[in-house]
């Protein structure tokens, strides 16, 4: 099963987003800033992280660099509300870039195409 990791400091879109991908198959877990988040995914060990960009704690372009500095494969999916951070130069170094909707198809097809990319056994999975 696909363990997915959201990071997004409003409750309701990590419930949101983890009750939807949890039906879909999906190992989901969740957190609500970038405290010791890299220990986190660590333990958590995801298939791949959603990470919010404007966070109270932090800013998400800068904790996707960290990201990408300790665990260069593991696939990161920029989700903001904002559409302007799609043309920052740090947010390149996502896989994807969402804009959060109530239609929530273009994330779930980001989900998939993100884990086909890079382990197409736990897509078969679900």
């Amino acid at each position: 099963m696909p363990r997915v990791m959201i990071i997004d400091d409003e409750r309701y879109i990590r419930d949101w987003y983890s009750l939807e991908l949890s039906s879909l198959g999906y190992e989901v877990n969740t957190a609500g800033c970038c405290n010791k988040l890299l220990k986190r995914i660590e333990m958590f060990r995801p298939d791949l992280v959603i990470l919010d960009i404007r966070l109270v704690d932090c800013d998400g372009l800068e904790m996707l660099q960290q990201i990408r500095n300790s665990h260069p494969d593991l696939p990161v999916i920029l989700c903001s509300a904002y559409d302007s951070y799609r043309f920052e130069v740090k947010s390149l170094a996502a896989d994807y870039y969402v804009v959060k909707s109530f239609d929530l198809t273009e994330l779930k097809d980001k989900v998939r195409r993100a884990l086909e990319t890079t382990a197409p056994a736990l897509t078969d999975a679900i």
